[in-house]
């Protein structure tokens, strides 16, 4: 909320319904302080993004038109915390976190939830899928981390398949 206070920019949700609210290593209210001291020293602090908490849902696999069953189909909703115009035209996510970061052995994981946001950006928006860029930026520690090879709709749906 107070990133999104900063850029003047609020959508209408309560504190519990906030992406991250409880995630594991998630900031108390002590800590916030120090969360704001290490974002305002962030490349991030001197960008404005064009928008906040993006809600989105997609549907991801099988094809309606070409007969694919519902049953072929899911539904993925999410939020992303931020996006931001880059001077090439194209946009960049950005997913906030406060926690540390996942050991290696857990990353890739982690990537499908910027996949997913990458790839609803680009259905909203109608924007070609190699215009979008997604990533993580670590408060406490200052970086950004943005994963090589995101999985594309089909990589997602094939994942979504597997694990159904």
């Amino acid at each position: 909320r107070w990133l999104e206070a900063r850029w003047g920019q609020q959508r209408l949700f309560g504190p519990d319904e906030e992406p991250g609210a409880g995630d594991e290593g998630a900031a108390n209210i002590e800590q916030l302080d120090q969360l704001r001291e290490r974002f305002e020293a962030s490349a991030w602090a001197d960008r404005t993004p064009i928008d906040v908490e993006v809600p989105f849902e997609m549907m991801l696999g099988g094809d309606p038109g070409r007969g694919a069953a519902d049953g072929d189909r899911t539904l993925v909703r999410g939020r992303m915390d931020a996006v931001f115009a880059d001077a090439d035209g194209g946009y960049e996510i950005v997913d906030w976190k406060t926690g540390p970061q996942p050991p290696p052995s857990e990353q890739a994981a982690a990537a499908v939830q910027l996949a997913a946001y990458r790839l609803a950006w680009s259905r909203l928006h109608g924007v070609p899928l190699e215009n979008v860029r997604a990533a993580f930026h670590y408060v406490r520690t200052g970086e950004t981390i943005r994963p090589v090879d995101l999985l594309d709709a089909d990589g997602l749906a094939d994942l979504v398949r597997t694990v159904s």
